[in-house]
Parts: structure tokens; C-alpha cells; sequence
């Protein structure tokens, strides 16, 4: 520090002495005119309500509003409803709050005023928030503070349900779209599966396995037309045969027998006759066994010895004596012999046989024929497969998304309605008053240490800024160094004051009445501040 700023700091040291006085009287002064700023101040009383949102205790699923937004979000929404300008409005005409500037004001400054009081603050941890209003009369505080409270949770139930309403509601309409638009799709999707059942992808292994045993069966039904033509071919053969036996034996002039056996005889026969018996044996048998048979092999040796028996006999004289007795009744009996030939039981049955036979034939051809018909069915069917799963697959592309979102949207919609019977019953998150408001004893405004603060701050700013202005005009010179520059006189040598007896005294008086009024006022203030204390009207 330099010469020179050191001469000023001793300077204002200097300054603060000699007005010590005058600084410690406002300083004084500033306490009693503090204390009566803070008995005039109007109390203003502030009233707490603590708030818990308490889950609901059934589980909570996701469409529940306790999902969908946070207790922040919950809490400024229902903030903004509480304090709207209709429920504040209603509360200041049932609790006739701020009577005076009703009359001054319009109903908005008031609902403004009012508004501004009112602090609603989420704690950062916790679903915990306080609802605080401030009031120059405490049981106005409380009041208006348990009523918003109330408000709160009448509010936030109403919110919920209305909530939980809409979204059952738009979700059931959400479902009932959807359900239209998948009953359209459905319709579509059974009428083409109705007419082009047949064709559809997953009747292709049914068809090909039909396809399949119908040309089998055509094939073994021409089988058994060839089968039966070949056997129609063999009983013709047979009637024919049996009917060139039979003329034989008429003209052998022989009864027929059963076929098969040798019939006993009353007398011997010729060889002929029995010849042509055993022909008619070997025929009947060979319809039933093979060459290899040995009733086969036995008849044909019988037919070679009665051969050998015949060709030995001379037959001449007998026949021509038979020629000249019976010539005119042959004539006569060739009608009745052809008809016992027409008429034998053999040739009747082979007949009914060939005739079942035909007919088996042409049922079978008509089987056939349907059966192709049946087949070049199934191979237009399944030549159309391809064609059909295509527009099968174009038809079901946004079949499975739909029922997707419609199975989503009815899971919803029972949610929704779970919710909206939960809300209605008032089982659901809910706002629950942990601490009602109370009374306040004591006002958060004016604060004691404030306007104290504030006041002896003034004094003692006061007290020194009239020091500085009473020196400024003081032309006193109290510095000898200060006198040259200002004269423009050399300094030469300086005299101290010597007081004189009668100065000296009046110095001294005068010290002690400033004395004995400081302490004066000291113990006044202090004795103020004591009484005021003790009748309770200072709060700290």
C-alpha cells in the first residue's frame, strides 16, 4: 500500500470515529423501525398437504393409466384440472376468500391471486407430493389446502374412469371393425374354398390317391371285360358243342343222360352209342379240369378203345335193313328231335350263363365309362391345383395379420374392460392424503431475521452515507499535507491544539450526554424488543 492510499484509509478510519456516534444513533433508530415494518406487515400463513399415490392392489396391466404415464405426468395433468379457473372460482365463493379484492378486481385477478398461492410439488423420489397454499389467515390456509387435496383425489378418480372409459370404448370399437373386416375375409375365403373345394392344395394327395385307385379299378374292370368276353367265347363253344353231340345221339337214335356219369342200362348198347356218350363225358370235363386230369386222361382211353371197338364193327346190313323199315317215320320225328335238342337242360344253362355274362359286360362297360368320366374329373382337378393355390395364397396374404390384430384387439378390449370395472369400483391407483393440512402457528411472511436484517442494514448504511455527506462539506483541514496543495503556501512547521480548562469540560459533557443517550436509547430498544417478544408478536 502507497503513502497515498494509506492517507486515505486513515482518513475514513479517522471519519468513522468522529461520527461513531451519529452511526450507532441510526443504527438505533433502524431497530424499533424495523420491528414496527414487521408488526405492520400482514402474516401470511402457509397450510401443507401431503399426498401418497398409492398403487392399485390388484396387478396393474398395460392398459392401465399407471403404465401408460408416470406419476409426474399424472400429477401436472391433474394439477392443471384442479387449478382451472371453474374449481378455483368455486372454491373462493364457498370460502369467501379475498372479500376485498372481489370488490376492486375482476374474478380473474382474484383466480390469478389465487393461483399463485397454490404450490403443488412431486417429490423427485417416491409416488409423495405436497399441495401448499398460502393465506393471511391460517384457517382459510387449512381449509382451502384440505379442499384442493380433496379435489385432487376426486378428481384423478374421475380422470381414471374417464380414461379407462374411452379406452374400453375405443377399443371395443377397434374390435368391432376388425371383426367386420375379418367376418368379410372369412366369407370370401369359405365361399372360394366351397366352390373350388376339389381343387384346393390340400386335396392334392386326397385326389391323387383317388386318381390313382380309379385307374386301377379301370384297368382291372377291362380286365374283367376280357375275362368275361373270353368265357362268353368258351360257353359258345360249349352250347355249340353240346349241340353237335346231341344230333349225334339223335341220330344214334339214344336218350341223352346226365352229363358226366354212365347211366346204368337194362341192356347192352353198341359201341357207337357209347362212343358218343363218352364224347359228351370228356366235353363236360374238360369245362371243369385241365388235360392233366385224371378223370380227363381216363375218359379220352375209353374214347380210344370204343374208336377201335367201332371201326371193327360192320354196321352195313343192320343199317341198310334200318333204312328200309324206319325211312318213312325218320322224316316224321326230325321236328320233335330237333326241338329235345333245342331244349336240353345243358344248353338252357349255358345259354343263362352266356346271357349273365353279356349282361355283367355291358354293366361293367357302363362302370367304366363312368369311371372315366370320374377320372378325367380328378385330372381336372388336379391340373387346376396350381392355379387355385396361387389365388388361395393371394386371397389368405393378409389373413394371418388380421387375425393377428384382431386376437391383440380382444385382448385389449377385456383388458379395457377390467380396468373400467376396476376404476368403477375405485380399485385402482388412487391418491391417498398421508398428512392433511393443520393449522400453522406461525406465518412464513414477514420473517423476523429478514426485515431486521434489512432494517439495520439501512441504519448503518444510512449513519455512513450522512458521514460521507456531512464531510464532504466540512472545509475543515485536518491534514497538514492537504493544506499546501489547496493554499499553494509552503508548510513551514505545524502547532498541536492545547485545550484550554473550560474546552476540556465542555469536551467531556458532551461526551457523556452522547454516552448516556446511546445507552438510553440501547436499553429503550432492547426493552421494546423484550415486551414485544414476550406478548408473542415476534415469530422467528
Amino acid at each position: 500500500m502507497d503513502f497515498k492510499q494509506r492517507q486515505l484509509a486513515i482518513k475514513y478510519i479517522d471519519l468513522l470515529f468522529r461520527r461513531k456516534i451519529l452511526i450507532v444513533t441510526l443504527f438505533l433508530l433502524s431497530l424499533p423501525i424495523g420491528l414496527a415494518g414487521y408488526l405492520i406487515t400482514p402474516k401470511v400463513y402457509q397450510a401443507t398437504s401431503l399426498l401418497s399415490y398409492e398403487q392399485q392392489k390388484i396387478s396393474p396391466n398395460k392398459m392401465s393409466p399407471d403404465v401408460v404415464s408416470r406419476i409426474r405426468d399424472i400429477v401436472s395433468t391433474l394439477t392443471q384440472i384442479v387449478t382451472s379457473r371453474t374449481n378455483l372460482e368455486k372454491l373462493i365463493v364457498d370460502l369467501n376468500l379475498y372479500p376485498e379484492m372481489r370488490k376492486n378486481r375482476p374474478m380473474e385477478d382474484v383466480v390469478d391471486a389465487m393461483r399463485r398461492e397454490i404450490k403443488i410439488d412431486p417429490s423427485k423420489q417416491g409416488d409423495i407430493f405436497q399441495i401448499t397454499f398460502t393465506h393471511s389467515l391460517p384457517e382459510k390456509a387449512v381449509k382451502v389446502t384440505n379442499a384442493l387435496a380433496a379435489k385432487f383425489i376426486e378428481e384423478n378418480l374421475k380422470y381414471r374412469e374417464e380414461k379407462a372409459t374411452e379406452t374400453s370404448s375405443y377399443t371395443s370399437d377397434e374390435l368391432l371393425m376388425a371383426k367386420v373386416i375379418m367376418d368379410r375375409k372369412e366369407n370370401a375365403m369359405r365361399d372360394f374354398k366351397l366352390h373350388h373345394y376339389n381343387e384346393m392344395p390340400e386335396q392334392r394327395d386326397a385326389n391323387v390317391g383317388r386318381l390313382i385307385a380309379l385307374q386301377k379299378q379301370y384297368q382291372d374292370k377291362q380286365a374283367s371285360i376280357q375275362d368275361l368276353a373270353r368265357t362268353s367265347v368258351m360257353i359258345q363253344d360249349q352250347i355249340s358243342n353240346r349241340k353237335k353231340v346231341l344230333e349225334a345221339l339223335v341220330e344214334a337214335k339214344v336218350e341223352p343222360e346226365e352229363p358226366g356219369r354212365f347211366p346204368a342200362q337194362a341192356q347192352p348198347l353198341s359201341s357207337e352209342v357209347r362212343l358218343a356218350r363218352a364224347k359228351l363225358v370228356l366235353e363236360q370235363l374238360l369245362t371243369r379240369y385241365t388235360e392233366k386230369h385224371p378223370e380227363v386222361k381216363r375218359t379220352r382211353e375209353i374214347i380210344a378203345k370204343l374208336e377201335s371197338d367201332v371201326g371193327k364193327e360192320t354196321p352195313a346190313g343192320d343199317a341198310a335193313g334200318n333204312d328200309l323199315k324206319g325211312g318213312s317215320s325218320r322224316e316224321d320225328r326230325s321236328g320233335q328231335e330237333t326241338d329235345r335238342i333245342e331244349v336240353d337242360p345243358v344248353i338252357l344253362q349255358l345259354e343263362t350263363q352266356l346271357k349273365g355274362i353279356l349282361i355283367n359286360i355291358e354293366t361293367i362297360k357302363a362302370e367304366k365309362e363312368q369311371e372315366k368320366k370320374v377320372i378325367s374329373q380328378y385330372e381336372e382337378w388336379l391340373s387346376a391345383t396350381p392355379n387355385r393355390e396361387a389365388e388361395w395364397s393371394a386371397l389368405t396374404r393378409e389373413y394371418a395379420q388380421l387375425k393377428r390384430h384382431y386376437d391383440y384387439l380382444v385382448s385389449q378390449d377385456l383388458e379395457a374392460k377390467s380396468m373400467l370395472n376396476l376404476e368403477k369400483r375405485q380399485k385402482g391407483s388412487q391418491f391417498k392424503i398421508e398428512d392433511p393440512a393443520r393449522h400453522p402457528e406461525k406465518p412464513i411472511k414477514p420473517k423476523f431475521a429478514t426485515i431486521m436484517g434489512i432494517a439495520v442494514a439501512i441504519g448503518v448504511g444510512a449513519g455512513l452515507g450522512l458521514s460521507l455527506v456531512l464531510h464532504f462539506f466540512d472545509s475543515t483541514f485536518r491534514d497538514p499535507e492537504a493544506l499546501e496543495p489547496s493554499l499553494g503556501i509552503p508548510l513551514l512547521t505545524t502547532v498541536p491544539h492545547i485545550a484550554i480548562s473550560p474546552e476540556e469540560k465542555r469536551k467531556k459533557w458532551l461526551l457523556f450526554s452522547q454516552v448516556i443517550i446511546v445507552l438510553a436509547m440501547t436499553i429503550s430498544v432492547a426493552a421494546l424488543f423484550a415486551v414485544v417478544w414476550l406478548r408473542g408478536y415476534i415469530v422467528l
